[in-house]
């Protein structure tokens, strides 16, 4: 087993990183803009402010990196290659964007469709971009 390339896991990090974002910047700055304010002002609460975006496009490199990470984690024993980051962007999808739908669901915070099309949007764009970020890494 090799040692994991931190280099070309930052790098592909952020390459993945940058997939998430201008996803997110399409869905949730452009397409849902109205209902993401409709629901936050359903809750007593402004829109959230664009001074706050870089919190979520930091958050997207962090996803990013992450999931090249699980990637070259994961790699040895799954072999390299898409499938093999098809699995990871699931595992992490499964762990963030599914279970805390789920598990915010209930709380009634945002209308259940918000976190349906959420964790659908999710199931696509995480492992899309861990299959971007993927396709630069190679071991040390």
């Amino acid at each position: 087993m090799g040692k994991i390339n931190w280099g070309r896991v930052i790098l592909g990090g952020l390459l993945a990183g940058l997939v998430l974002n201008v996803v997110d910047f399409v869905y949730y700055g452009m397409v849902m803009k109205q209902d993401m304010a409709a629901a936050m002002q359903a809750l007593g609460k402004p829109p959230i402010p664009d001074s706050m975006i870089w919190v979520f496009v930091v958050w997207d490199f962090v996803m990013g990196i992450g999931l090249v990470w699980l990637y070259a984690a994961i790699r040895p024993r799954f072999g390299p290659g898409a499938k093999t980051a098809v699995i990871a962007g699931l595992a992490l999808w499964f762990f963030i964007g599914l279970m805390s739908a789920i598990g915010e669901a209930p709380m009634g915070l945002f209308p259940a469709r918000l976190y349906t099309i959420g964790a659908v949007v999710a199931l696509i764009k995480i492992p899309l971009a861990c299959v971007v970020g993927a396709y630069i890494y190679t071991e040390a």
